[in-house]
């Protein structure tokens, strides 16, 4: 393999939301994404054409195995945070957003409004949705914490019914469901 030439480990597994598809390159967990009726092979390699000059994409469920036990341990309400290193691509603007992201503590909600304003830029609240549905890296980036500024939950990449999982097996309720 030349020096120009990234490999990318993949594996899947199955959760309480679903299929999830997890990769890794050398620096990190790079991708989980919510498998519906996809060849996890064929979608990573396009996704991954974008970001690396010359990836190798190859299945080994060995070396994703530590990321895989920290998402049964979140799934097993065993595990808060995720401490395996992460790689991040994206423009310069959404790998802002999404550090913001993992800033949200465990079990509570932040509105797009209020990411935007905690970045420094208030105004850039459609900004922030748009780099929030682009998050490579669902559940361990946390993008199903942001919600809509009237509480409602809006938006999420694996569907609503997901985020609304994630967000109750994290202990949140929404004003509706606290009634």
């Amino acid at each position: 393999m030349s020096a120009a030439t990234q490999r990318i480990v993949w594996s899947q597994m199955d959760s309480p939301v679903g299929t999830l598809v997890l990769a890794v390159s050398d620096k990190g967990l790079c991708q989980l994404t919510f498998c519906k009726k996809c060849d996890p092979a064929v979608s990573l390699q396009v996704w991954c054409k974008q970001w690396f000059t010359k990836p190798k994409v190859e299945r080994n469920d060995h070396e994703v195995l530590p990321y895989k036990e920290q998402l049964h341990e979140y799934f097993q309400k065993k595990r808060r945070e995720f401490d395996l290193p992460v790689d991040l691509h994206g423009t310069p603007f959404q790998k802002l957003v999404w550090k913001q992201l993992q800033q949200i503590p465990y079990g509570e909600v932040r509105s797009y409004k209020e990411v935007a304003q905690a970045m420094g830029a208030p105004k850039a609240v459609r900004a922030v949705g748009g780099a929030n549905n682009r998050n490579p890296i669902s559940i361990v980036v946390p993008c199903h914490r942001v919600i809509g500024s009237n509480g409602s939950l809006v938006g999420y990449g694996g569907g609503l019914h997901i985020k609304e999982y994630l967000l109750n097996l994290e202990g949140w309720r929404s004003p509706d469901q606290k009634k």
